[in-house]
Formats: structure tokens, C-alpha cells, sequence
């Protein structure tokens, strides 16, 4: 099976069982993205990224792409969000998975920047939103140059 090309592909690519929790955030996130960012597909996932308009150079590892800040998927085995603010940010990593707990009574299933949502019934919408708002595109570009030009 081929990597979606639109948004519209991939959101008709998730499986019925998934997709009233991926549509709500989906939702979610695009409600609480800062101004600046822009929805669009990004290696096959609903990407959410910072513009060449507002940054030229682009992403490091390929600078004819947009910066990458957050994703979102349905992958094998769960819905995944993607989030690089959480994993360049160590004091809002931090906030996170403390939040998490507090409003989950499931194990935190993350990797380095991912959150896997296997249970579609326990996910933390509001939690996800208030991530998306500990960064606006100024703040994320500063926390990224930080990481890349040092």
C-alpha cells in the first residue's frame, strides 16, 4: 500500500475502528496550533509544520521541506502523534509525562518524540491541545536552531 499524498487520502486510509479518534485529534491539534503553522502531508502523515515563508532554511536533514514540528498518523498498531517540542524540550517533556499520568490510568506509551494511542476511549485530547499551545512558531524555531547550530 502506498503513502497517502493528501490529507483527504489519509484520513479515508484510517480504519473505521480509529477514526473518530483520529478525526477529534486531528481536531484538536489544529485548533490549538499557533498561528504560523501550517497543516500539510509530511512523510505520509498529516503533518504540521513551519513554513518556508516564515523559515527559509527549511529542515536541516532535507532543506527542500518544510520544519517539521508535530505529525500525525495511524500507524499498524495505534494512532500515533508526533511531537519535536516534546523531545527538544526537556522541561516540557517533563510537564508531559507528569500531566499524562494525572489524567490516565494507563502506561505512557511514548518514544523520543512519539505518543502511541493504542486505546482509542483513553485518549488525552486536552492534554494534546495544551501541548500544541506551549509552542508557537517563533519559540519552536529558537528551540530548534538551539539543537542544530550548536
Amino acid at each position: 500500500m502506498s503513502k497517502p499524498t493528501t490529507i483527504e487520502e489519509c484520513i479515508a486510509n484510517v480504519p473505521e475502528d480509529r477514526i473518530e479518534a483520529f478525526t477529534t485529534l486531528r481536531k484538536t491539534i489544529t485548533t490549538n496550533l499557533s498561528q504560523g503553522f501550517e497543516e500539510c502531508m509530511n512523510y505520509g502523515m498529516l503533518g504540521y509544520v513551519v513554513p518556508h515563508s516564515l523559515y527559509a532554511d527549511g529542515y536541516h536533514c532535507d532543506p527542500k521541506l518544510p520544519l517539521p514540528f508535530a505529525n500525525l498518523a495511524n500507524q499498524k498498531g495505534h494512532i500515533g502523534f508526533y511531537n519535536m517540542g516534546l523531545y527538544a524540550d526537556p522541561e516540557i517533556y517533563d510537564w508531559f509525562v507528569e500531566e499524562y499520568a494525572k489524567v490516565s490510568k494507563y502506561k505512557l506509551n511514548m518514544g523520543k518524540s512519539c505518543v502511541r494511542f493504542k486505546r482509542m476511549n483513553d485518549i488525552p485530547y486536552d492534554l494534546i491541545g495544551e501541548v500544541m499551545k506551549k509552542f508557537t512558531v517563533e519559540s519552536y524555531v529558537k528551540l530548534y536552531e538551539g539543537h542544530i547550530k550548536t
